[in-house]
């Protein structure tokens, strides 16, 4: 085999082109190569590289060398050009003059070129065509059975280095993509706080462990006053970047109608409002689950109000209670109506909020941990600290999973009422 220093002209500059598979080029960069370098291999006067949209089914004009703007924009070509029917077949359809042959559409266009005989080959990868090279010159009968060969090797390598060019451009894409849902990963988890005000008589901890970098969970804390502090927890029905961008909204919506500023909502007000913007920004098919509460730490109490959530388990004295008192998930339907109940508190209840993401999670032999498991691990770790409830819950329902990839977020708040109020 000859080494690049002991080739022909014309075979070196096919090498050159074959040095544009392995570069990584941007495809616009690689056509712009290409049609250049067919002009100089082959001695044509011209060229144009048109390439195959499989959605519309038109060869698009991606490249020219030696054509002017006018010709490069002078109407549409399709796959059920007799021309590019040929050459898509494996024929290389030579036209000796294209001011009067019946197969050209665009004679008049032609002779404003100046451009009279033409070669069309298609450019092919692993058989499979995506698009036609097509050389010109200004002469009559310009392109001879010899300029076939020539012109298919040129195309060959062209589909290559295209192909090449295009898997490029969608691993830079793709790092691109990566690099925004790290970002986006890391926004969402500093929207999410690391810990609670401090409350006297209340002990908080929290957890949150996305399934795919960012996901659809939520929980805040908002203290409201020096008594009283709004607890919520939230799914949105979805995954990845658009469930994350969901309830970036969500959680601004929540702290703004939560705070009111110097006209407090009542809960009421609240849920009717977060439904009635949830109704307008869902689509259809998405809604948002919500377990919104408020903690009055003077007269120990909690208000609530459960949007088809998972309801927040309540312990008290080895006894486990589900709060349910709410409506639909928010999104539905403007005409839900929604009921808010109040519950007494006590020293050494323990309040655990969750997802659903916490019970679904399931094991290589697809055994869901499930709610009993819950309620099981809860009387297990409830003696403990509110952070040693949360760390502990997680360890117990890691070794029932293993290490089987789970397809939801994981999202969970404790609240231990202690007895030291200030």
């Amino acid at each position: 085999m000859k080494s690049p220093g002991k080739l022909t002209k014309r075979e070196e500059q096919i090498y050159q082109i074959t040095t544009l598979v392995a570069g990584g080029f941007a495809l616009g960069e690689v056509l712009d190569k290409l049609s250049r370098a067919a002009v100089e291999i082959t001695g044509a006067s011209a060229c144009s590289i048109r390439l195959l949209d499989d959605e519309t089914g038109e060869l698009k004009m991606r490249s020219t060398f030696g054509l002017s703007d006018e010709y490069r924009n002078k109407g549409p070509v399709t796959r059920d050009d007799p021309v590019i029917k040929a050459a898509f077949a494996g024929e290389a359809v030579i036209i000796d003059d294209m001011r009067d042959d019946s197969r050209v559409r665009y004679k008049d266009a032609s002779k404003r070129e100046g451009i009279i005989s033409q070669l069309t080959v298609a450019m092919q990868f692993k058989n499979t065509s995506i698009g036609v090279l097509r050389l010109y010159r200004p002469r009559i009968g310009g392109f001879m059975e010899d300029d076939i060969a020539l012109a298919r090797s040129v195309a060959s390598q062209c589909a290559i280095a295209i192909t090449n060019a295009k898997y490029y451009a969608r691993a830079i894409a793709g790092e691109q993509v990566a690099q925004q849902v790290k970002l986006a990963g890391i926004i969402q988890r500093r929207m999410i706080p690391e810990t609670a005000p401090k409350m006297p008589g209340l002990e908080i901890a929290a957890a949150y462990k996305p399934c795919f970098g960012v996901g659809g969970d939520l929980y805040d804390f908002i203290k409201l006053d020096d008594n009283n502090i709004a607890i919520t927890i939230a799914d949105v029905i979805g995954k990845g970047i658009p469930a994350a961008l969901t309830m970036s909204s969500f959680r601004g919506m929540i702290r703004a109608y939560a705070d009111g500023g110097h006209k407090r909502h009542t809960m009421a007000e609240i849920i009717r409002k977060l439904n009635n913007t949830a109704c307008e920004e869902c689509r259809d098919g998405e809604f948002i689950t919500l377990f919104y509460a408020i903690i009055n730490t003077k007269e120990l109490s909690m208000t609530y109000c459960n949007c088809g959530h998972e309801p927040t388990l309540l312990w008290r004295g080895g006894k486990i209670r589900e709060l349910k008192k709410g409506g639909l998930v928010l999104g539905v339907t403007k005409e839900t109506e929604y009921e808010i109940e109040r519950v007494e508190l006590k020293h050494n209840d323990r309040l655990l909020f969750y997802t659903d993401g916490l019970i679904d999670a399931v094991n290589f032999d697809g055994k869901i941990w499930g709610i009993n498991n819950l309620y099981k691990t809860f009387k297990q770790c409830v003696m403990g600290t509110a952070r040693e409830i949360v760390n502990n819950t997680l360890i117990l329902r890691r070794r029932f999973i293993g290490l089987a990839r789970q397809t939801d977020d994981t999202s969970m708040v404790v609240v231990r009422i202690t007895d030291k109020r200030g």
